[in-house]
């Protein structure tokens, strides 16, 4: 006869029991027997109601998926003759994204004769990244592609943490 290392629903240990004195405990209180360590010897189970574990489990799940963060790519288009009031909206914005912990690609899209002239874009790129800095840092350095100019950003933890640390002396 098999027997099993009987574990109660609050945890308590039981003892070992044959099989099926354990599964008229269990029965009797309304619960399942779990094989929980099939591998040791005697094999232990549990009294618990496995409804209620499935769920909570997948519960568990759940709820890890959703704190697992996905990196996902945001891009912001410039022009080379922006305006300065729109330059500091879109370039907020990409500190947001940084700060939000997205990887940000930033394109100048050049029109007409413009691409002959691609240290303008140049210049707006390395003023977005000067402008953003404290969140992030850059991962793909500006390059010329057709009639863009791109460059990607991506959140630099260690320049948020060094924005943290002068904020809570500066509060001192």
């Amino acid at each position: 006869m098999r027997e099993v290392r009987l574990v109660a629903p609050d945890g308590e240990q039981i003892g070992i029991k044959p099989l099926p004195e354990a599964l008229n405990i269990a029965q009797d209180l309304d619960l399942d027997l779990v094989e929980v360590a099939p591998e040791a010897n005697p094999p232990v189970c549990r009294i618990m109601d496995y409804g209620k574990f499935k769920y909570e489990s997948s519960q568990r799940a759940k709820e890890s998926r959703k704190k697992a963060s996905s990196v996902s790519l945001k891009e912001m288009k410039y022009r080379p003759k922006i305006g300065q009031g729109d330059f500091d909206t879109k370039t907020s914005k990409v500190e947001k994204f940084l700060s939000d912990g997205h990887k940000v690609k930033i394109t100048i899209m050049f029109r007409g004769r413009e691409v002959f002239h691609p240290e303008l874009g140049r210049e707006i790129l390395e003023r977005v990244a000067e402008n953003v800095e404290t969140v992030g840092k850059v991962d793909q350095f500006p390059k010329l592609d057709g009639r863009n100019m791109t460059m990607v950003l991506s959140p630099d933890r260690a320049a948020k943490q060094r924005r943290k640390n002068t904020e809570e002396s500066a509060n001192e």
